[in-house]
């Protein structure tokens, strides 16, 4: 069986875009309104207010996860949507989006924001986005989150790269269900610490409830996106995985409520939101990965199937040909 991908990476490739720009259905300024569940899609500007209220409405989100370009070149990459640019214009363009996102949040909810760091540039711009986000004062730091990918980038020369940040804000006092928490697993894996109950020394695992482990903030369960992954979306770069998403939508949301992505790619928030019966608003500034994620909806409606694994989301045609 082949299972070289059969699109190339998107964002690397010019001539490939221009082959697919005529199958998407949405222009720039044009939303896409899904008509089982009123999902969004939008060929959007997450830095422009108005763009941003043409996603919404006058709808509040509960939950906002955000998973914006990390300013950093990975793989030796340096393209329009996975480049590097001076970090106070980085900065300047997350404080728009960023306030845009807190504008159509309600009274109590949640704010996500995956982001990383340049080991080789000072860390940037993890340190520079906190720092950052200490001026939006209607927003609370809840949590640091690290994600531990199980397949990392490699070097000789220093640690293997294999985790990423998530940051977690709070705006009032929003839910945070507990039970969604939990990892598949097995708390016998795991120890703790230990104290007195009720007269008896018992461990972390001993104490609780469950027969599995809280993820904590440091989630060690989750497998990086690759090629041989159903959910993997061929010519996505980076994708982030669905467990992940459905982890933060099942804790900081309940059923039916509006979750909020203004970074769509590869469409994983709007399928997760679809998964945990919730509703997705969400958009890209590329034609192209919008189309991919009203596709992605589409076919796991269709097919049950959480992505493409190696295929060609365009079947229109064939990219080797």
């Amino acid at each position: 069986m082949d299972t070289k991908e059969k699109l190339a990476r998107i964002d690397f490739n010019q001539t490939l875009k221009e082959k697919l720009l005529p199958h998407c259905r949405l222009n720039l300024g044009e939303v896409w309104e899904d008509p089982i569940r009123g999902h969004r899609v939008g060929v959007l500007d997450a830095t422009n207010k108005d763009d941003v209220l043409k996603l919404v409405g006058d709808k509040k989100a509960s939950l906002i996860v955000n998973d914006p370009p990390y300013n950093i070149i990975l793989s030796n990459a340096n393209t329009k949507n996975l480049g590097k640019i001076n970090i106070a214009k980085y900065i300047d363009f997350s404080k728009k989006w960023v306030s845009n996102a807190v504008d159509i949040m309600d009274m109590d909810a949640s704010f996500y924001v995956w982001l990383g760091a340049d080991q080789n540039e000072g860390f940037q711009p993890l340190p520079d986005f906190m720092i950052m986000m200490r001026d939006f004062y209607l927003l609370k730091s809840k949590s640091f989150i690290t994600m531990r990918n199980q397949r990392g980038y490699g070097t000789q020369k220093n640690w293997m790269a294999i985790r990423q940040e998530l940051l977690y804000y709070i705006k009032g006092n929003p839910i945070f269900n507990i039970e969604a928490e939990y990892t598949d697993i097995p708390k016998i894996l795991k120890g703790g610490y230990y104290k007195e109950v009720n007269g008896k020394i018992m461990d972390t695992t001993q104490r609780s409830k469950s027969d599995y482990i809280r993820a904590g903030n440091v989630w060690v369960d989750i497998q990086q996106v690759f090629y041989r992954m159903q959910e993997n979306i061929a010519g996505c770069y980076a994708q982030k995985p669905i467990k992940s998403i459905e982890r933060i939508i099942k804790a900081s949301s309940n059923e039916n409520n509006i979750v909020v992505d203004l970074f769509s790619h590869s469409g994983t928030t709007l399928l997760a939101s679809e998964k945990s019966n919730r509703i997705c608003f969400t958009m890209d500034f590329d034609p192209i990965f919008a189309e991919l994620t009203i596709r992605r909806l589409e076919n796991f409606r269709n097919t049950g199937k959480t992505g493409w694994q190696w295929n060609n989301p365009f079947h229109e045609f064939d990219n080797r040909d």
